[in-house]
């Protein structure tokens, strides 16, 4: 059975690797799996096809043989959990990995999503000025506390895990912003991350997808 996920016909960052499906894509490329892509237009985002795979109308989703996903945490977990390469074999060190994505996307992602939002949908407002000052300034409350905890180490928890791709993926939203260049440790270790053979290749599909060229 082939993997199917969904991704964005035409991506609103322009195929820069921010859509949440390359998160799946570096996942299954991470743990040489193939898969293919069906992309789907905004509007079939809101039709019954696709609202029967994602009850909220976004992307991505995964499909293999009678099992239908949404979420992209729960998708890359799945991944993570069914093949090899993405999660210790030693049980602790297995939780741990996991709680580091649960802390990419519960604790560190929010305020990332905050401002951006902020910035996409209230930058012209009377107010804006004065509140993303404030909004910036939580996410670096939050990276302060990362890089303490990531100091000189080369990944999150000994070798690299779905944790791992995760917390690259949330920082990877960053870049614009220049904030995390603040944190010379954590700016590194997102290179790392985007320099792994597996993220390149996903990159460029989502890249070539968005593009309307075949993939790579």
């Amino acid at each position: 059975m082939t993997i199917i996920i969904t991704a964005f016909e035409r991506s609103p960052d322009g195929g820069k690797g921010l859509a949440r499906d390359t998160r799946v894509r570096w996942a299954l490329e991470e743990v040489n799996q193939p898969y293919e892509v069906r992309a789907v237009s905004f509007r079939a985002m809101k039709e019954p096809a696709h609202l029967a795979l994602h009850p909220f109308g976004q992307i991505p989703t995964y499909e293999n043989g009678d099992l239908a996903l949404f979420e992209t945490g729960s998708i890359v977990f799945h991944i993570a959990q069914r093949h090899a390469g993405l999660l210790p074999d030693d049980a602790n060190a297995r939780a741990r990995a996991i709680t580091w994505m649960f802390a990419a996307l519960n604790t560190v992602e929010p305020p990332i999503l905050e401002l951006v939002t902020a910035k996409i949908l209230e930058g012209d407002k009377s107010w804006s000025e004065e509140r993303m000052p404030l909004k910036a300034d939580r996410i670096r409350d939050r990276l302060k506390q990362l890089s303490v905890r990531l100091g000189d180490a080369e990944w999150l928890d000994g070798a690299f895990s779905a944790g791992d791709l995760m917390m690259v993926s949330v920082l990877l939203r960053l870049k614009a912003s220049g904030i995390l260049d603040e944190f010379r440790n954590l700016s590194a270790y997102v290179a790392r991350g985007k320099a792994r053979p597996a993220y390149k290749r996903a990159f460029d599909a989502q890249l070539a997808l968005n593009n309307g060229k075949p993939a790579p």
